[in-house]
């Protein structure tokens, strides 16, 4: 398996499914970052996007109009804005019932990479990573359709096997952690259920699924976002997108047809991205949800407004403390980091200021702070890491002992019961809700960070 950059001088093609605001913003990025960087003789790589379903053919329409040329606004944790025009995208494939012109695209031998995003539901998997049969897009695709993301590339590799286009990586950029392993365990079962033994054989041996982690908030743009863009630039973009400034993308270095050289933009390459997805949950995720449930029984209104309250700020520094004290893998993800030269990882307090920045950030691009409270803890439910389902149960009961202290419908009123209409909150109430919550949720902070051993 060839995981190198490729070298040859024919073009090179990386065709991304579901092209939404979050690949724009963030895996367009980098190829633009890396294209403006490209020297005389570096490998040139370009994007054809494509949908499987039809909800965003206004947006491919206006992005076709624009020959893939688009606008993305960043923001900062300090709200200050900046815009980059992106020119990553040279094509952008137009959208039938049957797929045929983006199976025409996967199946080109200048295709290298078939790139998708396609949210977690869009891997049809139960918590034991088996697909959902019952579901009836996926029972169609097993019949012949073409309406999920195995359905699509189950074609796109049949003709590729077929016309001997040769190998392919599948290379997910969903914020699902082992993202790779899970959607190549998914085709795999695909495959054997819908009787396709040849294209099984086809796949094990001419495909690669790397793993990778992608972080960059990106809101679904509003009417205001394209009014700013055509204020600031004088270009009145159809197609713009909002993105905050943080950015990181992992990726393991497990490509069979040659890759582009993303690290020369920012892009960590890595053997395995598994200590990142741990610092992730364990220590960013679940930092960023105790500031929003702290705040939400605050009575605050979004995530940021909990970073400048200085009890709540203090526990989160406790928290990244403890965190730090007995996460197993944190001296590996260091290394790691510093291996690459990035910094914010080399001392803990540059650890520290860095989260809490990184948590200003996410609320940087207003998001609502009430919905993190109530769906936080399912998060962590289903984010149970590798070890296994019983410890995703514990962490759902520890969960759901924890929401019984956050106030389900806003942060002024708490249900009496259930079904029964909010009650205002005395103030002594809440406060003795805050203690108590402060109470379980340090002990289920401590549980994230030993591996999800809760009691």
């Amino acid at each position: 398996m060839n995981s190198g950059q490729s070298s040859g001088a024919s073009k090179q093609v990386i065709l991304h499914i579901g092209a939404g605001s979050f690949h724009r913003a963030h895996q367009a990025w980098y190829l633009h970052r890396l294209n403006e960087a490209r020297k005389p003789g570096d490998p040139h790589w370009s994007l054809s996007v494509g949908n499987i379903r039809s909800d965003m053919n206004a947006v491919a329409e206006a992005l076709a109009a624009q020959n893939g040329v688009y606008t993305l606004e960043t923001v900062t944790p300090q709200g200050k804005r900046a815009y980059e025009t992106i020119r990553s995208i040279e094509r952008v494939v137009p959208w039938s019932e049957n797929l045929d012109a983006l199976v025409e695209a996967g199946a080109d031998p200048e295709c290298k990479i078939v790139a998708f995003t396609v949210t977690e539901g869009g891997y049809y998997l139960d918590e034991h990573d088996k697909l959902d049969t019952a579901n009836p897009d996926l029972a169609a695709d097993l019949n012949g359709a073409r309406t999920t993301i195995y359905g699509a590339l189950a074609a796109i590799l049949e003709a590729r096997m077929q016309r001997n286009a040769g190998a392919v990586t599948l290379q997910t950029c969903d914020n699902l952690r082992s993202n790779g392993d899970r959607f190549r365990a998914g085709m795999t079962q695909f495959l054997e259920r819908s009787g396709a033994s040849e294209l099984r054989k086809w796949f094990d041996a001419n495909t690669a699924c790397p793993n990778s982690m992608v972080d960059r908030i990106t809101p679904r743009p509003t009417p205001d976002v394209r009014e700013r863009v055509k204020a600031a630039t004088g270009f009145d973009d159809a197609c713009p997108v909002l993105g905050e400034s943080f950015i990181q993308w992992v990726i393991e270095d497990h490509f069979i047809a040659g890759r582009p050289a993303w690290e020369q933009v920012g892009a960590e390459v890595v053997e395995s991205v598994l200590p990142y997805e741990e610092a992730k949950i364990r220590i960013l995720n679940a930092t960023h949800s105790c500031i929003a449930w702290a705040g939400t029984l605050a009575g605050l209104s979004y995530i940021h407004e909990g970073t400048l309250d200085a009890e709540i700020r203090q526990f989160a520094h406790d928290y990244v403390n403890a965190a730090r004290a007995v996460f197993p893998l944190s001296r590996q993800v260091a290394a790691r980091q510093a291996a690459v030269h990035v910094s914010g990882w080399r001392d803990g307090r540059r650890r520290r200021a860095r989260l809490l920045q990184r948590s200003r950030s996410r609320a940087g691009v207003l998001l609502g702070q009430a919905a993190v409270g109530q769906h936080g803890g399912h998060g962590f439910a289903r984010e149970g890491g590798p070890f296994g389902s019983r410890s995703r149960r514990c962490v759902a009961c520890k969960a759901q002992r924890l929401s019984a202290f956050i106030p389900a419908r806003s942060a002024h009123d708490i249900p009496a019961a259930h079904g029964d209409e909010p009650r205002a909150v005395d103030p002594i109430e809440r406060r003795i809700r805050w203690m108590r919550y402060m109470r379980c949720v340090r002990s289920f902070a401590h549980g994230i960070a030993r591996g999800m051993r809760l009691k």
